[in-house]
């Protein structure tokens, strides 16, 4: 029993309570934030910017940027994201699950490659390409920014990449040696299924009643 406890939180040997507490109170409400999205409920937003806050504090401390760069984006598309889930498109219905566009499909190729750009410029800056995980959190990166604009914008294809991005970031997370927050991309992956089956029920139903 012992050597599983070491194995799965031996890195967390020279973290400070205050850091173990706030990565676990973030991955609750990281938890609740896609659980609220995978169930279309506006406090998918709140949630998630206490979950993201959280998480810029211990990414800067911790010296991972592309990581911090996501969150931090999350919490303005979650401010975003809230402001379109509750506007109105007439005068009964807020803005509904749908899938992209042509026009949406080619601002995400362009969002994906200017993260790209963007997170390639800050690393070079600050000298961190000194790991190959420099390299996977910057295409994690531009793949979670494509995905959380979706979300925003209730598009029902932000699940694919969520999915993509979670199944990257277990790994990647746990090399790093934050085994909670691998452990919450895990879970991720599997509500993100759901989150897509569920959306998709959603839009079929809408057509069907048309």
């Amino acid at each position: 029993m012992n050597q599983i406890f070491d194995f799965l939180f031996s890195q967390y040997a020279n973290s400070s309570t205050l850091d173990i507490s706030l990565e676990i109170i973030a991955v609750f409400f990281g938890f609740l934030s896609v659980w609220c999205s995978k169930k279309n409920n506006i406090w998918v937003f709140p949630t998630g910017m206490i979950s993201t806050s959280i998480f810029v504090y211990l990414l800067l401390k911790w010296g991972l940027l592309g990581d911090m760069m996501i969150n931090g984006y999350y919490f303005a598309m979650s401010v975003y994201g809230w402001y379109i889930w509750t506007r109105k498109v007439d005068a009964s219905h807020v803005t509904p699950i749908s899938r992209t566009t042509s026009k949406e499909k080619k601002i995400s190729i362009l969002i994906f490659f200017a993260t790209l750009i963007f997170v390639y410029a800050v690393y070079t800056y600050f000298d961190k390409w000194n790991n190959w995980t420099a390299y996977v959190d910057t295409v994690t990166t531009a793949v979670f920014f494509v995905g959380m604009w979706l979300m925003a914008r209730r598009k029902i294809e932000n699940w694919i990449y969520w999915i993509i991005g979670d199944l990257i970031s277990v790994p990647l997370y746990w090399y790093k040696g934050f085994t909670f927050t691998s452990i919450q991309y895990f879970f991720f992956i599997f509500i993100a299924i759901l989150g897509y089956i569920a959306w998709k029920k959603n839009i079929d139903n809408n057509k069907s009643t048309l």
